[in-house]
């Protein structure tokens, strides 16, 4: 009698990724090419400007672009982090102004080694203009939008009152210095730009902090049941957002050698616009700072290309509406996802 001979069990299949796993993996990859959406734009933009003169290409011209662009830079960085957390800030093209003009002010030209004081002073100003925003917003629960709209238009009232509308020309020396001064053959002002921006990418998509803001731009209530203390993580954003401002309008005040009286008015319509088409949505809790920083070199390259083609001042904000919506439907397009 013949015996049967056992089958040999078989081997089972290997594990297969969680499906989480995958998806956030999935997730993760979209959204570095979505950060990216502006390139093409970029690109178009780059052959437009070397058709329209042959100065553009330069390492001259695109150096001075970066350089022009390197203020407004750090203030679209401080409104994409507060658009992530889910609120606005308008009050920041008016800190541009008034912060630095507050300073010297209080510490004149003329006083000496206090003027290695000048920088830290700005920054603090600023970052109290941002304080007292979040502590408004926060404490009182009012509305972001009309608060920081209020705070504006005292922000920009108090530089004119203090300064009588006039420019102000004899500054510290401190002020002066890093809005002109040049760093292993480069403005200092593009190095300082490149520094925060890193630091902003890093921070918000490795910090817990960071990521922080996501959630409460996302779901705020969330956010507070999952442990987050979401008041002092938008309070914080607020002040580091009123910094930045600050600090941008120390850049200008250097590039420019004076700060005028409508210094920073009218920045926050090209904030916003460098933050939407670089994919920062309005409603919260998406966007990323890469992507901020991509909509502030196409409206850099946008406005370079107007001025050596010689287009009068009086037409440049139209071209400037419709270089922003063609960016829009390409981002669209690229992106594959519909805009918030």
């Amino acid at each position: 009698m013949s015996t049967a001979t056992p089958s040999a069990t078989p081997s089972p299949p290997p594990a297969a990724a969680p499906a989480g796993r995958l998806r956030a993996g999935a997730g993760l990859r979209l959204g570095r090419f979505r950060d990216l959406t502006l390139v093409p734009v970029i690109v178009v933009l780059l052959v437009v400007g070397a058709f329209v003169d042959p100065v553009f290409l330069t390492v001259g011209n695109l150096t001075n672009v970066l350089q022009q662009q390197s203020a407004l830079a750090l203030v679209v960085l401080a409104e994409a982090m507060i658009l992530i957390a889910g609120k606005f800030d308008l009050s920041l093209e008016s800190t541009v102004g008034m912060a630095p003009a507050i300073t010297v002010l209080v510490i004149p030209a003329t006083a000496g080694g206090s003027g290695l004081l000048a920088i830290p002073l700005c920054l603090l100003i600023g970052a109290a203009i941002g304080a007292f925003n979040g502590f408004l917003i926060l404490k009182f629960q009012l509305s972001a939008f009309v608060v920081t709209l209020a705070m504006m238009i005292v922000v920009h009232g108090l530089h004119l009152g203090l300064t009588g509308g006039k420019s102000l020309f004899e500054l510290p020396e401190s002020i002066m210095y890093l809005g002109g001064a040049t760093w292993l053959g480069v403005p200092a002002s593009i190095w300082i730009a490149a520094v925060l921006f890193a630091a902003g990418i890093v921070g918000l998509r490795y910090f817990r902090a960071g990521r922080a803001l996501y959630a409460i731009g996302g779901n705020p209530d969330a956010a507070r049941a999952a442990g987050i203390r979401v008041d002092r993580v938008l309070w914080t954003v607020f002040v580091i957002g009123g910094a930045l401002a600050a600090l941008a309008g120390v850049l200008e005040t250097g590039r420019l050698g004076g700060i005028s009286a409508n210094q920073g008015v009218g920045w926050i319509f090209m904030v916003f616009a460098a933050s939407v088409i670089g994919g920062v949505s309005m409603d919260g809790g998406k966007g990323t700072v890469l992507g901020a920083l991509t909509g502030v070199l196409v409206i850099g390259l946008v406005e370079n290309v107007l001025t050596l083609k010689g287009v009068p001042g009086e037409w440049k904000q139209l071209v400037y509406g419709g270089i922003i919506l063609v960016a829009l439907m390409i981002s669209r397009v690229a992106g594959g996802k519909a805009q918030d």
